[in-house]
């Protein structure tokens, strides 16, 4: 397992892309898996920042595991901002017109969708969710 921890800004973003990618080159994770993963963690630190700490500021720790045999990549996102489970988020209505659907949602549909399992629990008073994805 490898971790950094950054300031929960939409700026640490890249700092994070820079460095799973590079964990995902050392292992050879073909470029559409590794362009997947780029998206989720875009998505989740995009979220943390605008919203897990309210009008405060905070870290967060990425974390990335590897499982060999499996080829299973797993990113753990760790934060102590207000509790927030994505798994609770409801689908958005994908059918309807663009005009016609609230504003969010699609983010955590994306990621949903480009992982193989989403985990969440509260420990410790910190926000930990895992993605993993097949590689």
């Amino acid at each position: 397992m490898i971790e950094v921890t950054v300031s929960a800004t939409k700026d640490s973003i890249s700092k994070v892309t820079a460095f799973v990618d590079g964990e995902l080159g050392r292992i050879g994770c073909p470029p559409k898996a590794n362009a997947q993963i780029d998206i989720c963690i875009d998505e989740i630190l995009g979220n943390i920042a605008r919203y897990a700490y309210g009008s405060g500021t905070g870290d967060a720790t990425v974390r990335l595991d590897f499982d060999e045999p499996e080829r299973l990549v797993s990113l753990t996102f760790v934060d102590g901002g207000m509790p927030f489970d994505p798994r609770d988020v409801p689908e958005p209505d994908t059918t309807s017109s663009l005009k016609d659907r609230p504003i969010g949602g699609l983010g955590l549909f994306m990621v949903r969708n480009l992982v193989d399992s989403m985990a969440y629990r509260r420990e410790d008073g910190q926000n930990v969710l895992t993605i993993c994805k097949r590689i």
